[in-house]
């Protein structure tokens, strides 16, 4: 069998605020909750999750998640982050800001996420 992605856990202060965001931004459906997960369903049919949950704790450490999105749904993105007024960038050093890059052959972009952390989404792999 090969290794194949099942889930992640996002810790947010807030879970809700945090799922409400990716769910919005990336038009994804409610997977069934559990525990003190809020669950969000990543395309494919591979059963694949964005978890996300508010452990007891004082302070979050800032993760990197990076999402594989088609063109229209970039596009789509896009609108929504600049309807928001959400700062991005195009780097991840965040110097090239309101820009998206156009690396490895697609277009990608990068953002801080309701909780910290840093969120990149693209439309053409890295390899």
């Amino acid at each position: 069998m090969t290794v194949t992605f099942n889930h992640i856990i996002i810790v947010s202060a807030d879970r809700d605020t945090a799922a409400d965001f990716y769910r919005d931004l990336f038009e994804l459906d409610e997977g069934p909750a559990w525990g003190p997960f809020r669950n969000l369903l990543l395309d494919g049919g591979t059963g694949a999750l964005l978890q996300f949950a508010s452990p007891p704790v004082d302070e979050i450490q800032p993760q990197h998640l990076a999402l594989l999105v088609d063109d229209d749904l970039f596009d789509r993105a896009m609108d929504r982050l600049r309807e928001r007024g959400l700062e991005f960038w195009a780097d991840p050093q965040m110097t090239k800001p309101g820009e998206t890059n156009s690396g490895h052959g697609g277009r990608g972009v990068y953002l801080r996420d309701p909780s910290g952390h840093f969120l990149e989404f693209l439309t053409a792999p890295y390899l």
